[in-house]
């Protein structure tokens, strides 16, 4: 390799081998972070950094401002209720509705300490229903944490990369899966971390058809709610709607995060929306773990109690004040967050001018949108080997290995801290890239 890289080639193998990592390209998303940190102080160089999935543009104002009030009003020295505060509840529930069209009561609406809480408590829970249904299955790509939330609790599961079988072909082969009667549930993000493909309606619909043939809980995490920017999903209670399974089955729950669509990140809250139906759900296997046998009861006063008794009783105020001006047409959080599908499509030309591949590139029989997350290769190189070089030059991305892509040859690129003014350093360092690794 050459060492006329744009990052000092010595200092960045000093600073490998002084966190002792046997390969960059391997490591996890906080293990690169904490590389090119280190990188980054050692030799003052600022990184393209596109390893981290965290919202890079300002909080909502009505959000500060809401918890500023709420503190200021001694709601740090309250516990909150454990299903969360009820203007809370009641607005999660319009904004369900009205950017939806979903109808759920207020009562299954339920803030939790961001998404990720969410998960590991629906985990949790939907593998003690019913004996012999203990497996999570992932359709894959999907956020690597989500598997060890399964690993630490000890929670067999199961994955498959979707974009293999997109389209009427996920039918047979979501059967395959499911037919064993072992899944409890099921996960996907929509739009997809890290692909960014979003599922049509028929593929929604097969999901919907075949988890309530199956008695399985579809989990929808929808962290970039209504970020497919080829659709205006502005306007509440007009279509088009955020796409979910929820036209589809009755059996799911919902997992919306505040950290992108609010740039909420920071104070770690996000909702959970089961189904009414759901919700409602008896089942004797509670009965070994819980001390209600209805799942809503279960999940609230069992699990989610049991993590953290509740969820930060100001962030939660907070939250109501932005859906509330979300769902009263006086904030556009779409138009805001719009901004990081602008620059994917500047980045990505930036990449594809210089030798590189788009790796996931279509819906079906329509290009990818332009959004948070967008994934790169390079002909030649692996994930693992292409992260490894990236590191010199200034550039830094995880790789689709670790997300249960088959495309191994792939990385992830976020756009959400990339900021405009590195755009010229971004082209600088990609044609250096491309200078130094000619294409045979």
């Amino acid at each position: 390799m050459r060492k006329d890289t744009p990052i000092n080639f010595a200092e960045v193998e000093k600073q490998i081998e002084l966190m002792n990592l046997d390969s960059v390209g391997k490591s996890s998303i906080r293990l690169v972070k904490r590389l090119v940190d280190n990188i980054e102080e050692a030799t003052g160089e600022r990184y393209v950094r596109m390893e981290m999935g965290i919202p890079g543009l300002p909080p909502s104002k009505i959000g500060v401002e809401a918890e500023i009030e709420a503190l200021q009003k001694g709601v740090a020295a309250i516990y909150p209720d454990i299903d969360g505060i009820k203007p809370l509840k009641n607005e999660i529930a319009r904004f369900v509705k009205l950017f939806m069209n979903t109808t759920v009561s207020p009562k299954s609406c339920i803030p939790t300490v961001g998404s990720m809480q969410g998960s590991f408590a629906a985990f949790a829970t939907l593998t003690r229903m019913y004996p012999g249904k203990d497996t999570i299955l992932f359709l894959d790509p999907g956020f690597p944490v989500h598997k060890q939330q399964c690993r630490v609790q000890g929670i067999p599961f199961d994955a498959f990369d979707v974009y293999n079988y997109r389209g009427e072909k996920l039918r047979e082969k979501l059967e395959s899966h499911l037919a064993s009667g072992k899944v409890a549930g099921m996960l996907y993000s929509n739009p997809n971390n890290p692909s960014w493909i979003c599922f049509t309606e028929t593929e929604l619909k097969i999901i919907g058809e075949l988890a309530t043939k199956y008695n399985v809980v579809v989990m929808e995490d929808l962290a970039y709610f209504g970020m497919d920017f080829r659709k205006d999903f502005s306007k509440p209670g007009e279509p088009p709607f955020q796409p979910s399974v929820t036209q589809y089955t009755d059996n799911y729950i919902l997992f919306i995060s505040s950290s992108k669509l609010f740039s909420y990140a920071g104070q770690r809250i996000g909702m959970m929306v089961i189904s009414d139906k759901l919700f409602e759900t008896r089942t004797e296997g509670f009965c070994r773990y819980y001390n209600s046998d209805m799942f809503g009861r279960a999940m609230v006063f069992g699990t989610i109690y049991a993590l953290s008794s509740g969820t930060s009783h100001s962030a939660q105020y907070a939250l109501t004040a932005m859906l509330k001006a979300a769902n009263d047409g006086s904030f556009n959080f779409w138009e805001v967050v719009k901004e990081y599908g602008e620059k994917a499509k500047i980045m990505k030309k930036m990449f594809a001018g210089n030798g590189f591949k788009i790796v996931y590139d279509m819906d079906e029989d329509q290009p990818l949108a332009d959004g948070f997350f967008f994934t790169i290769s390079y002909p030649g190189m692996s994930g693992e080997d292409l992260i490894e070089k990236f590191v010199y030059y200034g550039i830094s991305a995880i790789s689709l290995a670790i997300t249960g892509s088959e495309r191994t040859e792939g990385l992830r690129a976020c756009v959400s801290l990339v900021s405009r003014d590195q755009f010229p350093d971004l082209e600088y360092r990609l044609k250096k890239f491309h200078e130094h690794h000619p294409m045979g």
